[in-house]
């Protein structure tokens, strides 16, 4: 059983929906400590000014939090105006001239109508929702925090593994610098990195940029999106 353990992202980009594709099971790494700069909050579409940040306000700010896991963030209403449509709006701006705007935003609607209290919770659903609409079903999801995984590091991926029944973890590249191959050889488990090489596909503002989210190739290409993933094109 092949498998993939990432942390929940913000309408991530087309790398993270290939390694979804690619698993059998996909685990949500949702109790690991919350990452201020990373990507668990925000992304880039394009636009035609250039790249555009979105990012979702949370309540992540002082030593109390220093430690808060994933899956215990709160989104953030502080703000006059409400985060959800002001990403609603600059998604219309930027892709109200691309040939699928129209469905994708069907797709996408129902999420930015919530005001939703845990980040995990409207990421997760987001990406599950966004991998079934480009043809990924036979997938099946899951959070760690419903595992009680127990170790750190490679310790912590391999309990989870086991834990689930898996024969082959998928990783991304950068892993390599730190993953200890051993121990997965010592559980029996194979372990297999990611190639993000993928083609190009019609963008409305150049150059072009393959590392914005997901979003912008929904909106270029619709339900054809798998199309422009790397095994699709062999």
């Amino acid at each position: 059983m092949k498998c993939v353990i990432l942390q929940p992202s913000y309408i991530p980009w087309r790398g993270y929906f290939d390694q979804i594709k690619k698993s059998d099971l996909f685990v949500f790494f949702d109790d690991v400590q919350y990452d201020k700069r990373g990507w668990r909050n925000r992304n880039q579409i394009k636009t035609s000014i250039g790249k555009q940040w979105l990012t979702i306000p949370v309540h992540s700010k002082g030593a109390q939090t220093n430690h808060l896991l994933i899956k215990d963030v709160h989104v953030s209403y502080e703000s006059n105006t409400l985060w959800t449509v002001d990403h609603w709006k600059s998604l219309q701006h930027a892709y109200a001239r691309a040939p699928y705007f129209k469905e994708v935003m069907a797709l996408l609607e129902p999420f930015y109508q919530q005001k939703p209290d845990f980040l995990a919770d409207f990421i997760i659903d987001l990406s599950i929702a966004i991998a079934r609409y480009i043809g990924i079903t036979q997938t099946e999801f899951i959070r760690s925090s419903a595992l009680d995984a127990q170790g750190a590091k490679t310790d912590r991926l391999i309990d989870i593994l086991k834990k689930v029944g898996a024969t082959l973890y998928i990783s991304g590249p950068s892993a390599q610098d730190y993953i200890e191959n051993d121990k997965f050889a010592d559980a029996g488990i194979g372990l297999e990195y990611m190639d993000y090489t993928y083609p190009e596909y019609p963008q409305l503002y150049p150059p072009y940029d393959p590392f914005v989210s997901i979003v912008d190739l929904l909106m270029m290409t619709g339900k054809d999106s798998l199309n422009f993933f790397m095994e699709e094109t062999h």
